[in-house]
């Protein structure tokens, strides 16, 4: 749990992904990712936890006198006392994101165990900024990176300060793992200049809500957004960003190896809006085991997902020649898309059909949108602005794409947590992501299954399908609302966690389901009635296929994230990410009574009541320590599989 020790410092924060590499029977490398600090929960509990204070002080009675919320400590001189203080604020909350690396077996007892090997590490959101444990890049985007453009660098080149964001990933056959950083924009700019470089460190600067952690740093937005692989194995190994697997909000990674084909890797960008992306490699696999297969990320293609609303797609080609074809604001929910602005950088926001239009009419090819002195820097400056790129050449913008995973048969699974819009970011497309009564927007979530043409990695077209839609059983859902996390057990069962948003948990909903002025209540707010967030088994194949049974409930204002079987499917391995984030430390076993309006399978409504914990005490559970995130090994006590 957060504050262990690991290697020369400590478990993070909101563990998120899971991956465990088996070495021996019963022993192997467990990796975790770290996804980012829930505020004030963690300042609530800091210094119980970690045993020293930090200089929170400071920082308010500044932001008080500024009389605003942000500070640029960047533009601070060195020896300013509030910039000292935010530098050890915001250096020990990066240290609390990123990734770990644990050693584990299982005992005579069946029971996992730490035994702390030379391997044990941590990847922090400041790694290489003291310790000089740079991350490594390679791809097209190295020569942005290393070129002396239009926007701010870090003066690094090709070497990258940390990691941060870390949300769900991926496993290789050969022994690695991905991690994916997702919300990168909370700490560093997101925005780049046409070229691909950054814009300047101060236009995110430090938050009184402990966002822009960046800032006081230098850090370049343009070297976070990427997939993260580590080789567990290796102690001194402290990660590679491979940017021609783009750069945008990565939730996950669905990774397809097969012997004689090119390796393929999938992934969603996790914002409303978002689009579904392909990585192909040029060359083909030989033996999926081979370390060298990390290779084949060095060169090939990212392609962007066009759904189509007969159940068929394709993907486009994110390389300089691909046309400029964006959809129409008019097809998404929401009403707007995000496109490239130009010639500033950055983005802009076509909330009406002839601006999109005339967009098109302006840029004839993806060229005319990102610059370079040559072909390398312009498709490494694509990749850095994957996102834009792929919205103005025509990509699907979709309901918050979060999970990718692979089944066995090599279909791939997509979780599509929710099909509500932003007004920055956008919404899904209207014509693919429907209620099961077709109407839009729909909160609740769908998981996809995605077929590709000839059931080939390489295809360039597909068929889509969605398996299992959220929502409740009377309105044609599945019982479950934003889908999340996915894995599939030996015998090709899903296993899902959901990522309700924390304020929602337990939030009452009143008989009639209606509000003070007696109108209905959105979507959003009905959430209240599924409680907290849980864990699902959704079986792929028979007559129970697409039906989702509730394994599990995780603890109080807390995800559950990060679902991996051992290889003997004796063990699940589960993360607890944040509990206790909306109301911190669980306070002489305080709870409240709350009702909730439920309906029936048959559209009966009754009243529930609950006695809601309000904050948590997870995993100690005793009356008012603070809750932990933390790792939990799931078993069977007579060790048989979980399923």
């Amino acid at each position: 749990a957060w504050g262990d020790p690991v290697g020369d410092s400590r478990f993070g924060y909101n563990n998120d992904y899971l991956s465990f590499i088996e070495t021996n029977q019963n022993e192997g490398y467990l990796t975790i990712n770290f996804e980012y600090i829930s505020s004030a929960t963690w300042v609530q509990t800091y210094e119980k936890v970690i045993g020293k204070s930090l200089p929170i002080k400071t920082i308010e009675t500044a932001l008080k006198a500024e009389k605003k919320p942000r500070i640029n400590a960047f533009a601070l001189p060195a020896n300013d006392a509030v910039r000292q203080a935010i530098r050890e604020v915001s250096q020990e909350g990066l240290i609390d994101v990123g990734m770990g690396v644990i050693s584990i077996r299982r005992n005579s007892e069946g029971k996992w165990e730490r035994t702390y090997s030379a391997a044990d590490r941590r990847i922090t959101g400041i790694s290489g900024w003291i310790d000089s444990r740079y991350l490594k890049s390679t791809g097209p985007g190295v020569a942005v990176f290393r070129k002396k453009g239009k926007g701010y660098s870090d003066g690094l080149g090709d070497r990258i300060i940390g990691t941060f964001g870390n949300c769900a990933g991926g496993t290789t056959p050969w022994g690695t793992v991905f991690s994916a950083e997702e919300n990168f924009q909370a700490h560093v700019p997101e925005d780049v200049y046409p070229d691909g470089t950054a814009v300047n460190p101060s236009e995110t600067p430090f938050s009184g809500r402990l966002g822009g952690l960046g800032n006081v740093f230098g850090l370049a937005g343009n070297k976070y957004g990427w997939m993260v692989e580590v080789d567990p194995a290796n102690a001194n190994d402290y990660g590679t960003k491979h940017t021609w697997l783009g750069r945008y909000r990565h939730e996950a990674v669905g990774i397809r190896v097969e012997a004689g084909k090119p390796l393929a890797f999938y992934s969603g960008c996790d914002r409303r809006g978002g689009h579904v992306y392909k990585y192909v490699s040029k060359e083909r696999v030989k033996n999926p085991q081979d370390q060298r297969n990390s290779r084949l990320l060095e060169q090939g293609m990212l392609y962007a997902a066009k759904f189509n609303a007969d159940g068929t797609g394709r993907w486009i080609p994110l390389k300089a020649d691909t046309r400029v074809n964006p959809d129409l604001p008019s097809v998404h929910v929401g009403g707007i898309i995000c496109l490239p602005k130009r010639p500033e950088g950055g983005a802009m926001i076509a909330a009406t059909d002839d601006e999109a239009i005339a967009f098109k009419q302006q840029y004839q090819t993806l060229a005319d949108l990102y610059v370079g002195d040559n072909p390398e820097e312009i498709q490494g400056a694509i990749l850095v602005d994957a996102h834009l790129a792929a919205s103005a050449a025509g990509a699907t913008c979709t309901a918050r794409p979060e999970d990718t995973d692979i089944a066995p048969d090599g279909s791939l699974f997509i979780a599509f947590t929710s099909g509500s819009p932003d007004d920055q970011t956008g919404g899904p497309d209207q014509r693919v992501f429907q209620s099961p009564s077709g109407e839009t927007p729909y909160e609740y979530g769908w998981i996809m299954r995605l077929s590709e043409q000839g059931n080939q990695p390489h295809a360039k077209t597909f068929r889509w399908e969605m398996f299992a839609t959220g929502g409740e059983v009377v309105d044609g859902g599945s019982g479950f609302a934003n889908p999340d996390n996915l894995a599939f057990d030996g015998k090709g069962n899903i296993w899902m966690v959901t990522d309700m948003s924390t304020s929602k948990h337990n939030q009452p909903v009143p008989s009639g389901r209606v509000d003070e002025k007696g109108q209905p209540l959105s979507q959003s707010n009905l959430l209240g009635v599924y409680g907290n967030n849980s864990v699902w088994f959704l079986p792929t194949a028979g007559e129970n296929a697409g039906n989702a049974y509730l394994f599990a409930m995780g603890p109080m204002e807390c995800e559950m994230t990060g679902p991996f079987f051992s290889q003997d499917q004796q063990t699940l391995f589960l993360s607890a990410q944040h509990p206790g984030e909306a109301n911190g430390i669980r306070q002489k076993m305080a709870t409240q009574e709350r009702q909730f309006a439920l309906r029936t399978t048959e559209g009966e409504e009754f009243i529930q009541t609950r006695q809601v914990p309000i904050g948590s005490n997870w995993p100690m559970k005793t009356p008012n320590s603070p809750p932990l995130p933390g790792v939990i090994a799931i078993r069977h006590l007579n060790s048989k599989q979980i399923v």
